[in-house]
């Protein structure tokens, strides 16, 4: 079978996106309200915002106003992997904040702990799996450098070729570490419709299609936020806006619109799944700059993405970005390529969407407005986990006590902004590039991406 036919009926809508469990629409925000805290996004962020906010203070009013429809952006795009790191892998960590590391470190693995708690707790219908993740290498020089990170104490093991073998079959692999501790997997739709589901039953007040047009300073020192149909008067706001642009301007510069793609088969048949092997159904994700990320579903679908990371001019978000055949055809063959027990096999549904990248790949903070407005940004796909602790550091921000969160450099710093136009265009094309070329030239770093490291920009993948 081509490439073609097997892409040839695949639904352009997220797979995740397109399941009987989508909740009833909530409504538009119609005429004014009132309320101690405002949340302008009902993604993973707005959503982890509003349920530690209630559940910190069970009388507070809280009002999310989403543009779109709950989980509809970044948090229900993603490959479902819910990981524990907060700065993007513990190396980048270590180049950006190396006094703080180790603790950011623990601060991500019980923040991952806690997410796996509320979902006990709550009874979340997540499909929520601690598997770990396995990071697989393709070429000689990944395997030398994934054997080195081998720490059983730690929860990585290194896999030889036979070893990997015996958890996943490619021809392609040469090993793989695996992290076992710090990694799950989850049905990244279902997990914002049951947080969606939970803050509502906590009181809070939720409307979509309600794009905030307008945020200001009222007369009476609180601050409004306004859209098309009404407004809401709130003494505190959180911004959790992701890749969109930022209501307030001096964030714009900190974060570039990237656009990733990912291809969800058809269910495995049986001898499929023992031809695979995959029998405890860890993640998995490739060790170079481009690399691959999959992972089986609750049906034993095999969900395919990564690779291609493709920016606009103008820092542009458009749902006409999200279907790029060329990007679609190239993972497909590379799918075959990696699997070839698996020819024949068609894919489902074929998608793209934004991720909102900064030049140090993990998340940064801030507050506007003396203090009523705080706000989260630059996740650099590894949000499905970090938005929760995004969250209460922007609840720990808007409460305006210093506490250990709000004392950390990561929460204090900024990430290098990206230049305005034709600039931030030409940087990331030429970065893009030189990253390829690191690929091919067994990962050593050219002129470019060193000067790069030299400044601070985090860029490794």
């Amino acid at each position: 079978m081509s490439f073609s036919a097997a892409l040839a009926h695949a639904s352009t809508v997220p797979f995740w996106l397109d399941h009987p469990a989508r909740p009833t629409p909530q409504p538009a925000l119609a005429g004014e309200r009132s309320a101690d805290l405002a949340i302008v996004g009902a993604g993973f962020t707005g959503l982890w915002t509003a349920l530690l906010a209630k559940e910190a203070d069970p009388d507070r009013r809280v009002v999310i106003l989403e543009g779109g429809t709950v989980g509809w952006a970044a948090s229900g795009r993603n490959g479902g992997f819910c990981e524990a790191s907060l700065t993007h892998g513990t190396a980048n960590g270590a180049r950006h904040l190396p006094e703080e590391n180790d603790r950011l470190v623990d601060l991500g693995r019980e923040n991952l702990d806690a997410i796996e708690a509320t979902v006990r707790k709550r009874g979340l219908d997540c499909e929520f799996e601690r598997t770990g993740v396995i990071t697989v290498a393709t070429e000689t020089y990944q395997a030398a450098e994934l054997a080195a990170e081998h720490a059983p104490d730690e929860g990585l093991l290194w896999l030889d070729r036979d070893e990997v073998a015996e958890h996943i079959r490619s021809p392609l692999f040469l090993g793989g570490l695996w992290d076992r501790e710090s990694a799950a997997l989850v049905h990244p739709a279902k997990l914002c419709w049951e947080l969606l589901r939970v803050v509502r039953e906590l009181g809070v007040e939720v409307h979509e299609d309600s794009v905030v047009r307008r945020l200001r300073s009222s007369r009476d020192g609180k601050m409004e936020l306004r859209t098309d149909g009404g407004s809401v008067t709130a003494s505190r706001v959180a911004l959790a806006t992701n890749a969109f642009p930022a209501l307030l301007p001096r964030v714009r510069w900190h974060t570039v619109p990237v656009y990733d793609y990912a291809l969800v088969t058809e269910p495995l048949t049986a001898p499929q799944r023992e031809a695979l092997g995959w029998r405890n159904r860890q993640g998995l994700a490739g060790s170079a700059n481009r690399f691959h990320y999959f992972r089986l579903t609750a049906d034993d679908r095999i969900l395919w993405g990564g690779w291609d990371a493709i920016y606009h001019f103008g820092r542009r978000v458009s749902g006409r970005y999200d279907q790029r055949p060329e990007t679609f055809a190239t993972l497909a063959r590379q799918f075959f390529d990696t699997f070839p027990q698996l020819q024949g096999l068609r894919f489902t549904h074929k998608w793209g969407g934004a991720i909102d990248t900064c030049s140090r790949f993990f998340p940064f903070f801030d507050r506007a407005d003396d203090g009523r407005v705080a706000y989260t940004a630059g996740f650099t796909g590894l949000g499905v986990g970090a938005s929760r602790f995004a969250a209460r550091v922007m609840l720990d921000l808007l409460s305006g006590q210093e506490t250990e969160l709000t004392r950390l450099k990561m929460v204090r710093s900024k990430p290098i902004p990206f230049p305005p136009e034709p600039l931030a265009w030409a940087g990331i094309s030429l970065t893009t590039r030189a990253l390829a070329r690191a690929d091919e030239n067994e990962g050593r770093r050219g002129p470019l991406l060193k000067t790069l490291d030299a400044w601070g920009m985090g860029f490794d993948s």
